[in-house]
């Protein structure tokens, strides 16, 4: 059998197939309830949703107080955004609030690189917090490049938990 016989061979077959597989498919439709229910009322409290000073300690999202980067990099990272959200509605609500954004970095790289480093990732969070409607009032940026790890082995584990900005609470 030659190459084109084949082809239209196949090709009827194909269309045999897919004709014999329709099926039509009727919606069934819900069974209706006659019965009628009393609206219920909640029975817990029923809260304003403004933060305060004792959600910094409660909050399960405000608790969270560290934003991880990438090596050499100083863009905020998607997996960080809800916390950043949680923080800037924190100084939505708490004008009176104010925030020390500590930015670090590994101890690879010159001194100078690493303190401009810090300070690039301290003012990305610091752009987030703005951007989700915290005051550049309440908002405080320094560097400490390399020179406040929180581990001090030469890994990646160690070196990529030193790459951070730490969210300090200064006035609640």
């Amino acid at each position: 059998m030659n190459t084109s016989a084949r082809v239209v061979m196949l090709s009827l077959l194909s269309v045999a197939v897919l004709a014999g597989c329709k099926k039509d498919v009727k919606p069934e439709t819900p069974p209706v309830d006659d019965t009628v229910t009393a609206p219920t009322t909640p029975t817990a409290p029923v809260t304003s949703g403004v933060y305060g000073p004792e959600d910094l300690d409660t909050d399960a999202c405000l608790r969270q107080r560290v934003v991880y980067f990438d090596f050499d990099q100083d863009a905020l990272k998607p997996e960080f955004q809800a916390i950043i959200g949680c923080h800037a509605k924190y100084l939505r609500d708490r004008p009176s609030s104010r925030i020390t954004l500590e930015g670090n970095a590994d101890e690879r790289g010159s001194r100078e690189y690493n303190l401009g480093l810090g300070e690039r990732r301290g003012n990305a969070v610091s752009s987030a917090l703005m951007a989700n409607g915290g005051s550049a009032g309440q908002l405080n940026t320094i560097s400490n490049g390399e020179e406040r790890p929180v581990c001090t082995e030469s890994s990646e584990d160690c070196w990529a938990r030193n790459r951070r900005v730490e969210i300090v609470y200064t006035a609640k």
